[in-house]
């Protein structure tokens, strides 16, 4: 679950990212973050990860209050998420299979825990076949699926992909979004942090839009309105 209420961000720099925000979003629901660059999106973002810490208000993330939440304690809230990055950010010299068990190497899982999570989660993202492969072998699609794979490997209870589809065609896209809203049947939270109004409107979900660092809408239609604003 998240709670953000009347969550203030200032950086030093003097520019307010986040002017009062309240967004809560239970678990198991499926919601776009809609927004033009600058409205907040990536601050908000950073805040649900623990990258920064609100200056005002509250933010609550699967348990684990973030206004107050000590640094030791950070690495356990990022295992309840799961980050998609535009980019991917796979590592270059590691196979598919290499690059989404690194991520349970990393919090000290067993061999025989990754030997039998690892298959099941690349069946799941339709990357069976593709284990041994190196990123550069893969299209920019299977790229994505890949760190959706690495994203879901410890079990989140959230998924946050930040522009999944940026770097995609729009059949690629639409491809990636059908699988998190697979992902999302299964029962994990997620959150699409996107600009792409073409894509938002192919899905009946629940839409959060963002603009000058405050919430200017929320709902099934949030997005018509804010192109409405």
């Amino acid at each position: 679950m998240i709670d953000l209420i009347n969550a203030v961000k200032t950086y030093e720099t003097g520019t307010r990212a986040l002017n009062g925000v309240d967004i809560h979003i239970d678990d198991g629901e499926f919601v776009f973050l809609v927004g033009q660059s600058g409205s907040g999106k990536s601050t908000i973002i950073k805040l649900l990860t623990g990258e920064i810490k609100p200056d005002g208000g509250s933010v609550l993330v699967n348990g684990y209050r973030l206004e107050s939440i000590r640094r030791s304690s950070v690495p356990y809230l990022r295992r309840t998420l799961g980050v998609i990055f535009q980019d991917f950010r796979l590592i270059a010299n590691k196979t598919v299979y290499e690059n989404v068990s690194f991520a349970m190497r990393v919090i000290g899982a067993s061999n025989a825990e990754i030997k039998k999570r690892v298959p099941y989660v690349l069946d799941l993202v339709g990357l069976e076949t593709k284990a041994r492969r190196l990123p550069h072998e893969l299209s920019g699609g299977e790229q994505q699926r890949v760190a959706i794979a690495r994203a879901l490997i410890n079990n989140p209870t959230m998924i946050i992909a930040d522009e999944p589809t940026g770097n995609l065609d729009p059949a690629r896209s639409f491809e990636i979004m059908l699988l998190l809203e697979q992902i999302n049947a299964l029962g994990t939270t997620v959150m699409v942090v996107t600009h792409e109004k073409g894509l938002v409107d192919r899905f009946t979900k629940r839409v959060i839009a963002i603009e000058g660092g405050k919430v200017i809408s929320d709902g099934m239609d949030g997005y018509y309105n804010y192109e409405a604003e």
